[in-house]
């Protein structure tokens, strides 16, 4: 009998200490010192110039295509059928149309030869998602995008260090997400991270974050020009855009600075332990030729080789008598075109058009994987999965 939950011991005793320390003295605790300076040294770890910390990956989702909407215009944005309802649900709320592709069984992310067979005049973005840590890009995608002018936006929320050709994944697009939820790689608790190199976006996010005031934007020349277009109102207080409040806070930011410190660390573990996994798990019931380069996985990736209901039957039944916690449908519980917030937006059978992501929706799981497993359970969670029949 195990106890395996998806996450554990995520926050550390030495985080704890690290918060209680910094919260004695009644140190000021809405956004100020630790904010911006997680914010930095974010940046420096993932080598991009600009990061804005915000309350969740969600809230990282929402100002990056709001802030696309407001400088690029309006359009098609080409989205994966694998990825978490927020990245849907932002690029609806700002009034784009999503255009979905399947996935790479290789990697769960996007096709790339579809992305590209679906770009048109329309096209404002790539919005890919990085699949539990799997690197989805590649040359070819990259230079077709560039070459194109198609803006990249990347979902790094489930894979802070993976890269591709040793660069990190979420310093390749205009701008990037992250999520410091509690089951992923580092955890604010709740939290994430908008970054990018670019400097209007960087402005557009510090004000989406804060109300859409102008005061927030960073650049002077950018505050001193609304203030000029708009000499009726209190320089203190133009709103540029109908935004939110998306701040987070200094507890959060205490958190996230002493998780970095042991990020890399924590993932070197993690890659190991998925390694074992694949080269232990029985490749005539599950997949295990997974594109790993680059990639740095918070779980372990268990997807049938067969279709087969009967089998999902008695591996669910295994799982849940060991004590394993699982969830069915890899990130965001499988096929998105099959979620009811989608009902009115696409056809009933729309679905039918993505074999490969139906395929996980059915017969793809999560387990678990962070650093304080031991080699031996891993080994013993593989026994448990080839001894099913």
């Amino acid at each position: 009998m195990f106890n395996w939950p998806l996450m554990d011991n995520n926050i550390t005793r030495d985080d704890l200490d690290t918060l209680i320390e910094f919260l004695k003295g009644e140190p000021r605790l809405t956004q100020s010192a630790n904010v911006a300076a997680f914010e930095e040294e974010w940046s420096q770890w993932l080598g991009v110039k600009h990061s804005v910390f915000v309350n969740s990956g969600a809230s990282a989702n929402l100002a990056t295509i709001t802030a696309l909407k407001h400088l690029y215009g309006s359009g098609e944005i080409i989205v994966p059928t694998l990825t978490w309802v927020s990245d849907i649900s932002s690029v609806l709320w700002n009034g784009f149309t999503p255009v979905f592709v399947d996935i790479n069984p290789r990697t769960l992310c996007m096709n790339e030869d579809q992305v590209l067979a679906k770009i048109t005049p329309r096209t404002k973005a790539v919005f890919i998602t990085y699949v539990q840590g799997f690197n989805g890009l590649s040359d070819h995608l990259l230079d077709e995008l560039r070459k194109r002018n198609i803006p990249l936006i990347e979902d790094v929320c489930e894979s802070h260090g993976a890269t591709f050709k040793g660069q990190k994944l979420g310093s390749f697009g205009l701008a990037s997400n992250f999520s410091f939820y509690f089951a992923h790689h580092l955890s604010t608790v709740e939290g994430g991270m908008l970054c990018t190199n670019d400097e209007d976006m960087f402005n557009a996010f510090r004000m989406l974050r804060s109300h859409g005031m102008t005061r927030e934007a960073p650049s002077k020349a950018v505050r001193e020009r609304y203030i000029k277009e708009n000499p009726s109102l209190s320089p203190d207080f133009i709103f540029a855009f109908p935004a939110f409040n998306i701040r987070s806070t200094e507890i959060n930011a205490v958190l996230g600075r002493s998780q970095l410190k042991k990020l890399d660390k924590n993932n070197i573990l993690r890659t190991r332990n998925f390694k074992l996994f694949l080269s232990l798990l029985d490749g005539t019931k599950y997949r295990t030729d997974f594109e790993v380069e680059g990639s740095c996985n918070y779980a372990f990736n268990v997807v049938f080789a067969k279709a087969d209901l009967a089998f999902r039957e008695r591996f669910e039944k295994a799982l849940s008598e060991g004590g394993v916690e699982f969830r069915r449908g890899s990130a965001g519980g499988g096929n998105q075109l099959r979620q009811h917030y989608l009902k009115e937006i696409v056809a009933p059978d729309a679905w039918k058009c993505y074999p490969e992501v139906e395929h996980i929706h059915h017969f793809g799981y999560y387990v678990g994987n962070y650093p304080a497993l031991a080699e031996d359970h891993v080994r013993d969670l593989c026994a448990l999965l080839n001894s099913i029949e």
